[in-house]
C-alpha cells in the first residue's frame, strides 16, 4: 500500500476525528464540564417527568389528581435549581407555564421549545462523548491493522528466508545427531515407563513443571496423590492399567481398595496411555539456535533424572550451533519440509521483497500515527 493511500485512509480519518474531538472539547470548555453536567442532570430529570406524564395529562384533558401529581413532580425538580445553574430561569419559566389546570399537546410542545437552548447545551457533552468514542474506535482500527500487518510481514519474511535457502545444503549434518538423540531418549523413556513404579514416573513428570521447555502435561492431582499415598503406586503404569480392567471381585485379590483404584486409575486411563517421550524429543526441522540452546539446557536437566546415558547424544545436539553453519542448514531443512506448493509458487512468481517493503512502510506510517495521536 502506498503512503498516499494510507494518508487518505485510516490516518486521515484519525486526523479528522481528532479535529472533531478538539472542537467538541472546546465547546464543552466554553461553559465548563462540571456546569454542563449539572445542567444535564437537571434537564434529564425535568424531561423525564414530562415524558412520564404527557400522555396521561393530555388524554381527553386528563384528570385533576394526575395533573396535580404532574405539577408536583415538576415543582420538586424546580426546587433543586440553584441560581448559578446554567439557564435556571428557563426551567422556572417552564414550571410557571405548567401551573395550569388542564393541558394539551400544544402546551408540551411549547415547553419543549422553551427547553431547546438547554438541550443544545446538554448536547455539547453528548457531542464530545460521541467524538471521543469515534476517535478511540479509529485508533483501535489502526492498532488492529498493525497487528494484521505484523502477521503478514512475519509470513513474508519467512517466505523470503526460506526462498533464499540453499536446498543443496547437507541437512543430514543436523538431522543425524537429532535423530540419534530422539531415538536414545525415546527408548530410555519407554524403559523408564515400563520398569519404574508409577510413583517414580509421575513424580518425574510432575517435576517437569519447573521446566517450561519440557512440556509434559502435569499429572491430574487425584492420580498423583493416589500413586504417592497408596500401595498400588509402587506398581508400574502398565500394571495399574491392567488392574483398572479387572473386575472388582478379581481386583480384590490384588489391592486393598478396588473401588479407589478403579475410580482413580480408570478415570485417568487416557492420560496414562498417552504418556510418552514426545515432550523430550527435538522437532524436525529444529528450532532457531537460541531456542535450541535453552531447550537443550532444560532437556539435559530432565533427561539426567532418569537416563544419564541419553545426555551424551543430547550434548551433540547442543553443540550444533557452534560446530555447524546452523542457520543455513536449518533454513534448508525448513524449506524442504515446510514450503507448500502454493508457497513455492509465490516465491517463484511474486515480488516478495517488494511486498515486504510496502507492508513495512504502511506499518511504520500507522505506528507513527498512533504516536502522533495518543490514547485519550
Amino acid at each position: 500500500m502506498s503512503t498516499n493511500s494510507v494518508e487518505s485512509g485510516p490516518v486521515a480519518e484519525l486526523d479528522q476525528r481528532e479535529q472533531r474531538l478538539e472542537r467538541a472539547e472546546e465547546r464543552v470548555a466554553e461553559f465548563g464540564e462540571e456546569k454542563l453536567q449539572r445542567l444535564a442532570d437537571v434537564y434529564h430529570e425535568f424531561v423525564g417527568v414530562l415524558d412520564r406524564y404527557e400522555d396521561q395529562v393530555t388524554d381527553d384533558g386528563g384528570d385533576i389528581q394526575t395533573n396535580i401529581e404532574f405539577q408536583s413532580q415538576i415543582a420538586e425538580v424546580s426546587k433543586q435549581l440553584s441560581d448559578d445553574l446554567l439557564l435556571s430561569e428557563t426551567f422556572r419559566e417552564c414550571d410557571e407555564y405548567l401551573q395550569q389546570k388542564w393541558f394539551s399537546e400544544s402546551d408540551f410542545e411549547h415547553v419543549y421549545e422553551q427547553l431547546d437552548p438547554v438541550s443544545d447545551l446538554v448536547g455539547r457533552l453528548e457531542e464530545r462523548d460521541a467524538a471521543l468514542e469515534a476517535y478511540r474506535e479509529t485508533r483501535r482500527d489502526v492498532r488492529y491493522r498493525i497487528r494484521e500487518l505484523d502477521e503478514e510481514i512475519n509470513e513474508l519474511e519467512r517466505l523470503s528466508r526460506l526462498g533464499n535457502a540453499d536446498l543443496d545444503a547437507p541437512t543430514e549434518r543436523l538431522r543425524e545427531p537429532i535423530e540419534a538423540y530422539n531415538d536414545a531418549v525415546t527408548g530410555a523413556f519407554e524403559a523408564f515407563r515400563r520398569g519404574a513404579s508409577a510413583r517414580e514416573v509421575l513424580a518425574f513428570v510432575a517435576a517437569m513443571a519447573d521446566y517450561p521447555l519440557v512440556p509434559f502435561e502435569h499429572p491430574p492431582e487425584g492420580l498423583l496423590r493416589y500413586v504417592r499415598e497408596r500401595e498400588p503406586g509402587t506398581e508400574t503404569i502398565s500394571q495399574l492399567l491392567a488392574y483398572a480392567d479387572y473386575s472388582r471381585s478379581k481386583l480384590d485379590h490384588y489391592v486393598d481398595d478396588p473401588g479407589a483404584l478403579k475410580g482413580t486409575i480408570g478415570g485417568k486411563q487416557t492420560y496414562l496411555e498417552r504418556l510418552d517421550a514426545a515432550p523430550l524429543r527435538i522437532d524436525w526441522p529444529p528450532p532457531a539456535a537460541t531456542d535450541l540452546e535453552f531447550r537443550c539446557g532444560e532437556l539435559t536437566a530432565a533427561v539426567n533424572r532418569f537416563a544419564p546415558d541419553a545426555v551424551e547424544p543430547l550434548r551433540d545436539v547442543a553443540a550444533l550451533p557452534r560446530e555447524t553453519n546452523y542457520e543455513r542448514l536449518r533454513n534448508a531443512a525448513q524449506a524442504r519440509e515446510e514450503l507448500t506448493d502454493v508457497e513455492r509458487d509465490r516465491i517463484a512468481t511474486e515480488d516478495i521483497e517488494g511486498q515486504l517493503e510496502g507492508l513495512r512502510e504502511e506499518r511504520e506510517h500507522l505506528q507513527g500515527a498512533l504516536d502522533e495521536y495518543p490514547e485519550r
